[in-house]
């Protein structure tokens, strides 16, 4: 053992290791006879060919020289390898197209084997391609293709098996092994849950196709592949798990918005309409304005009307409605006019063009007596992950799946706070009694750098935190909370860019900043307008450039 995991030469593989024996444990009834037989045999083997194998799994590609394949820790390359080849996991001789040659052999060597086809040896490798191909159109081995080469070709056949492995483990694709490394680097450091028999995403062997059949349609939607081809392979899919609906329904909205971006409305209707990800109703009712189906349009917007499912989709009906209703040959309508909101007006020399205009009002409003800092969405969100850190990290089933998660998986799903009411009133009411104080600064100090979908460690500092708990009123702080809660994914952002404190008043005014020819965007007006039906100290800071910065 070793006070620190990488002091190990082998730390790869220990890492490896260990995910295998937590999948062992956590989810044996999912396994494949052939991924058993593959965890079993690799326990069984000598420990440098078993590192041999994980070099080859983390690296890029399947097809891996012989001569790049030396390592100070494994020792003997051909003496490691031996027992894969045995195995069947690694392949001296598997046929291999021209275009794969060409990814593993430097231009030179191209021009060795291919001297006699090859008519402008200076020329590019991009150019020999297409000519080759069409020569060689059948897969050879890579002694036949290159016999004068003094090199052999190790062809790793298990990395789809390795795959599905580490699709169990992280439940995605997109988080590879070198998680493992940071966090024994400290780079990142993540909250220790306890793992219940329920808590893993995946629940039985057809979710785990299911999710590596979804993780194949997005890498298709990506590469270009015909869209009705993949829409088809999605209307093929039967799910009965609901962290896995939620995808299937965030790939179909994401096909939708690129159908719309071209014209496609015709698609982009009937993927919105299949389709429950949030946003896509009213996406729907935009796509059948912009199709002239106006009557359509409004009758689903006056469906939604009765229930948004969100404060931005009842902003959005709130702009659409009357322009729909006069495209039909109603009446106008007058639209509610936007509340007052405090406005300062600066002109302030640009001193600095590498500093944003954020920087430049929060220099010129700062004051010994009354700081301003610049935290946009950073400040709420952070105190709020502090006080209701236990709810965001308790362990419900299906919301974390390995040690490696931000957070929940569930974090943006409607139901993230129904699952934990109980757990985020008690946390909230410690707003009322003032307790707040205290542990929010207990957990700055307990949890500090931990990784959390809320708390923003490079910009919550001490001072910071003081300020803000003395200046900010624990009514604000429970509105401001309320709110997040109601949709996380809207509301957590447009907060205000800056805020300023007035400590011996105990007081706060937040600033929205916009240059020149900046506009507020809606999920700043969403918040602007709460915090004045809640009385909050606001303003928006409208700045002009008075001379160029020199």
């Amino acid at each position: 053992m070793t006070a620190n995991p990488l002091d190990d030469p082998f730390y790869y593989l220990n890492n490896f290791m260990q995910v295998l024996d937590w999948l062992e444990l956590r989810y044996a009834d999912l396994l494949s006879d052939a991924e058993q037989d593959f965890i079993l045999d690799c326990k069984c083997l000598p420990r440098e060919s078993r590192a041999l194998l994980v070099r080859m799994v983390m690296r890029k590609g399947i097809h891996f020289r012989a001569s790049k394949l030396h390592y100070l820790e494994i020792g003997d390359t051909a003496a490691a390898i031996a027992p894969l080849l045995e195995l069947g996991w690694v392949d001296a001789h598997l046929p291999l197209s021209v275009e794969t040659l060409f990814e593993v052999l430097l231009k030179a060597e191209i021009v060795q084997c291919f001297a006699d086809v090859i008519e402008q040896p200076k020329g590019k490798k991009t150019d020999w391609l297409p000519v080759l191909i069409e020569q060689f159109p059948e897969a050879r081995r890579f002694s036949d293709w290159c016999p004068t080469l003094d090199e052999r070709l190790f062809s790793l056949t298990v990395m789809d098996l390795c795959d599905r492995l580490r699709l169990m483990f992280f439940g995605n694709l997109y988080q590879d092994w070198s998680e493992f490394v940071l966090a024994d680097l400290g780079i990142f450091t993540y909250e220790k849950v306890e793992f219940c028999a329920d808590s893993r995403g995946l629940r039985t062997r057809e979710d785990v196709d299911a999710c590596l059949y979804l993780y194949q349609c997005q890498q298709q939607f990506e590469a270009g592949v015909a869209l009705p081809d993949v829409v088809a392979q999605l209307h093929g899919l039967e799910l009965d798990n609901p962290w896995l609906q939620r995808r299937r329904d965030k790939l179909l909205f994401q096909m939708a918005q690129h159908c719309e971006r071209i014209a496609d409305f015709a698609t982009a209707l009937s993927l919105y309409r299949e389709c429950a990800y949030p946003g896509a109703r009213q996406r729907l009712i935009r796509v059948l304005e912009r199709s002239g189906e106006y009557a359509l349009a409004l009758e689903l917007a006056c469906q939604a009307e009765q229930a948004p499912e969100s404060a931005a989709e009842q902003q959005q009906l709130l702009r659409m409605m009357p322009r729909l209703r006069r495209k039909l040959g109603g009446p106008p309508i007058k639209r509610t006019p936007a509340r007052d909101m405090q406005r300062l007006d600066l002109e302030l020399p640009r001193t600095d063009l590498a500093l944003s205009v954020e920087f430049h009002v929060q220099a010129h409003l700062t004051e010994d007596a009354a700081p301003v800092h610049y935290v946009e969405n950073s400040l709420i969100n952070s105190l709020f992950g502090l006080l209701c850190w236990p709810a965001i990290f308790a362990p419900v089933p299906g919301a974390f799946f390995h040690p490696f998660q931000r957070g929940p998986v569930d974090l943006l799903s409607e139901d993230f706070h129904g699952r934990r009411a109980e757990l985020f009133q008690a946390c909230l009411a410690e707003l009322d009694d003032g307790r707040y104080r205290q542990t929010i600064r207990e957990r700055y100090a307990s949890k500090w750098a931990i990784q959390s979908p809320f708390v923003f460690w490079g910009v919550l500092s001490e001072e910071l935190l003081d300020q803000a708990l003395e200046c900010l009123p624990a009514e604000h702080l429970r509105h401001w909370f309320h709110r997040l809660l109601l949709d996380i994914k809207a509301n957590r952002a447009g907060m205000p860019d800056l805020i300023q404190f007035w400590p011996q008043e105990k007081t706060y005014r937040m600033i929205e900043v916009k240059g020149p020819g900046d506009r507020l965007q809606d999920n700043q007006l969403r918040w602007l307008e709460f915090c004045h039906e809640h009385r909050m100290p606001i303003a928006v800071c409208y700045v002009q450039w008075s001379e160029p910065a020199t």
